[in-house]
């Protein structure tokens, strides 16, 4: 049989060669900070809309920015949540309780006594709001940076640090990492380090809860780097088809850990746009905007408990720290690029907000720092009496516990066997 003869090359297309398109960031480290591709509109333009409004309606708010809190301190708009000082000033409290445990426990992790930490600076608006925002009896379902969630849930900070230590009075018993916490009686779903799996658990539960005639929903919260993730598009087609009871979050805080976010998609679209595909509202919010938070939580959580779906939530924010102790920002971003984001402290700007009411002040706000730097100290000398990781671990015995609801006659054997 006679070959055939190649197949002649194609002809060059009249734009050249093709090209590959690798995102680039704004700003390199050494380079200026350079945020001129952000539009930030002004506070209270957006109206609220009505709980039952069809998606179609709500494609707007995807692309726009729900924002209260103007450049003067003052609450704006329809999405003015109205919220009494107390609760401000409780809001303004939990948030600086983040902060200052976070200082504390990164200080720690660098003296040795634990291996790993990560920090939530610049997004305690996040966590801290949403929490305020949704029932005590709602499930959480978090990413490895809503420590805000537990502390505005009152959570003891000694029990945070053991987890961390994984020392004799670790509730988890060393079974997962440092900052990996799993709170049942706060309704706080354990913390994977598998990104994105929370997301259909999350949908799960909601279906769940549904399905039982419940009025409890649930929330979860991914990074934007994660929206990447396959897992996140199971859950997003999931509660689209069950119109599942579920808030799902994704905190853009620009970058994942060591890449920007339009390694993500970021520059082709918002995040919230995302849930237009779905036929789920997408909001995209202020991230450090503790009213606009709170504001577009609860709007998104009463439209679930009232049977209206599911809603994704865009957090607008920056992450201020590094990734994880395990990483320096300083290899591929300015390190003062903080300092010049335009959505400024989340803390500053709810403060400047109580004292533009009068309902606070300069004095009262360097009080209430030593106070709660002082609350962090106590309780981390509490918790390092049980234990770092300089000291002996847990009994081994902890091995056996907590993985079957009665442990099988071979376990026991083998647990006698090591004395226990």
């Amino acid at each position: 049989m006679a070959r055939k003869k190649p197949t002649e090359p194609a002809a060059a297309p009249p734009g050249g060669p093709l090209r590959l398109h690798v995102p680039e960031p704004p700003a390199r480290p050494g380079e200026k900070p350079d945020f001129s591709n952000i539009k930030v509109p002004p506070a209270g333009r957006l109206p609220r809309p009505p709980l039952d409004a069809g998606e179609p309606a709500l494609r707007d708010y995807a692309d726009a920015l729900i924002r209260v809190l103007d450049d003067d301190g003052n609450a704006v708009g329809e999405w003015n949540p109205r919220l009494d000082a107390d609760t401000l000033r409780r809001g303004l409290r939990d948030m600086m309780l983040t902060r200052a445990f976070d200082d504390r426990m990164l200080r720690v992790q660098r003296q040795g006594k634990t291996s790993f930490y990560m920090k939530s600076t610049g997004e305690e608006a996040v966590a801290v709001a949403q929490a305020y925002a949704l029932d005590p009896g709602d499930m959480l379902f978090p990413s490895y940076r809503q420590q805000g969630l537990l502390i505005a849930r009152g959570h003891s900070l000694v029990e945070m640090m053991c987890q961390i230590f994984n020392n004799t009075r670790d509730r988890l018993k060393g079974r997962q990492l440092p900052i990996m916490y799993s709170v049942r009686e706060k309704n706080f779903f354990s913390i994977s380090g598998n990104l994105g799996t929370q997301y259909p658990q999350a949908v799960g539960w909601a279906m769940a809860s549904a399905m039982k005639g419940d009025t409890r929903i649930a929330a979860s919260w991914v990074g934007e780097g994660t929206t990447a993730e396959a897992d996140f598009h199971y859950a997003l087609t999931f509660a689209s088809v069950y119109q599942a009871p579920v808030i799902l979050n994704v905190v853009n805080n620009q970058y994942a850990i060591s890449s920007f976010q339009g390694i993500a998609g970021g520059e082709r679209a918002t995040f919230a746009a995302r849930a237009i595909g779905y036929g789920v509202p997408g909001l995209r919010v202020d991230g450090n905007d503790f009213l606009a938070v709170y504001a577009a939580t609860k709007w998104a959580a009463d439209r679930a408990r009232g049977n209206g779906g599911p809603t994704l939530i865009e957090l607008f924010t920056y992450r201020a720290a590094a990734h994880s102790t395990s990483d320096d920002p300083s290899a591929y971003r300015p390190q003062d690029e903080f300092d010049c984001w335009p959505l400024g402290d989340p803390v500053e700007r709810l403060k400047r907000h109580l004292i533009t009411l009068g309902e606070w002040s300069e004095a009262r706000h360097a009080a209430l720092t030593q106070e709660l730097e002082e609350k962090v100290k106590a309780d981390l000398k509490e918790a390092e009496s049980y234990g770092t990781l300089s000291t002996p671990p847990a009994s081994p015995k902890t091995m056996f516990e907590d993985v079957f609801k009665e442990m099988p006659p071979h376990l026991v054997r083998q647990r006698q066997e090591m004395g226990y």
